[in-house]
């Protein structure tokens, strides 16, 4: 058997001596006198004596038992609260970083919230440089308006134009008959005086 260290023997006396109170020297101290008392021959006053300091030993240490007892029985309900409180801790510990997860979450959406709103905002200030869809679609009416009065000039012009052809067509006919016909009488005259002419010469 291995020796004791001077340690363990303080320890062993501790845990012996309840709080520390001195109740194992109590004990030692009441057993010794009750010894003494068991094998002396005292007069009945130092017996009685004794026997009163015995009792007030007895008490002191049922008392230190029961004050030892109770302060155990307090360390075992604090035991037990704090493992209550330590699983309290451990659900509360789990509940916080659920609860971070969970925030994480909610950050990460309000960031593709805010993006998407940044986003959405670019695109209406864009928007809003053009004209509005009722705008539009009463400038493509005008549009349309102008292109088919436009379209009907362009008619008229070609109407015009072509009218003038044809009158431009006559109008050289004419001219080109009315040069023939001048042709024509020029000739004639011409063969008239040469025919005056021979005629004289006869």
């Amino acid at each position: 058997m291995g020796s004791i260290t001077d340690d363990e023997v303080i320890r062993k006396r501790l845990l012996i001596d309840g709080d520390g109170a001195g109740d194992d020297r109590r004990i030692n101290v009441l057993m010794k006198s009750f010894t003494k008392w068991c094998h002396s021959n005292f007069s009945p006053e130092e017996g009685l004596s004794q026997y009163q300091r015995m009792l007030t030993s007895l008490a002191q240490c049922e008392f230190s038992m029961g004050k030892t007892l109770l302060v155990y029985d307090m360390n075992l309900k604090e035991m037990e609260n704090y493992e209550e409180i330590y699983a309290d801790i451990e659900k509360s510990i789990t509940s916080a970083h659920d609860k971070i997860a969970e925030c994480k979450k909610e950050i990460q959406r309000a960031k593709r919230i805010r993006k998407n709103r940044q986003e959405y905002d670019a695109l209406a200030r864009v928007i809003k440089q053009h004209p509005d869809r009722h705008e539009t679609l009463k400038q493509l009416e005008a549009l349309d308006k102008e292109l088919q009065q436009l379209s009907h000039i362009k008619e008229n012009v070609e109407d015009k134009l072509e009218l003038r052809k044809k009158q431009f067509h006559v109008l050289l006919t004419t001219i080109q008959e009315l040069q023939q016909t001048l042709e024509n009488d020029e000739k004639m005259e011409s063969e008239d005086t040469q025919e005056s002419l021979m005629e004289n010469g006869d």
